[in-house]
């Protein structure tokens, strides 16, 4: 018996801690959503950040890809979220997602900027405990008046290349 109990000493209880890794520092997961209203795949002057859109944070296993955490979130009135996760997803491949628009008339997930992959460890050399997602959008059903126009500008800064 006493055999035993050192054995869960040693192996079981460490491998229990070092398996939920509370971090005494909670990290920030931070990242705004837009709303495309030229339909152009990217921010333009012409782009709105939107308020109370719904996005969730995804963390899965690096080996077999199933998800090990979720959590979601609410952009505030700047189209700005945050995200607070106390534990770390060092072995884990993690992702800010677009999950819904508050509104209608611009609910289409932007193709490739439906998510953003952010790294959620303190073992990584960095100081700080807010992690930046890249920006997230989803894009009207038809673009608005003037964005052709706009479009314009980026073709000719191109030619000038």
């Amino acid at each position: 018996m006493a055999k035993v109990l050192l054995f869960i000493a040693l192996c079981v209880l460490p491998a229990l801690v070092s398996a939920t890794r509370i971090l005494n520092n909670q990290l920030v997961v931070e990242g705004y959503v837009y709303c495309d209203t030229c339909r152009a795949g990217f921010e333009t002057p012409k782009t709105r950040r939107l308020a109370d859109a719904m996005v969730k944070l995804i963390c899965s296993d690096r080996k077999t890809g199933g998800v090990v955490f979720e959590k979601e979130g609410y952009t505030d009135k700047t189209g700005k979220y945050q995200i607070r996760v106390s534990e770390d997803h060092l072995d884990q491949i993690c992702d800010a997602v677009l999950v819904k628009s508050p509104q209608l008339g611009c609910a289409t997930m932007s193709p490739g900027r439906e998510r953003a992959r952010v790294i959620l460890t303190n073992f990584n050399g960095i100081s700080s405990t807010t992690r930046y997602a890249n920006g997230m959008g989803f894009m009207v059903d038809k673009a608005e008046a003037g964005c052709a126009e706009m479009m314009k500008m980026y073709r000719e800064d191109e030619e000038d290349v």
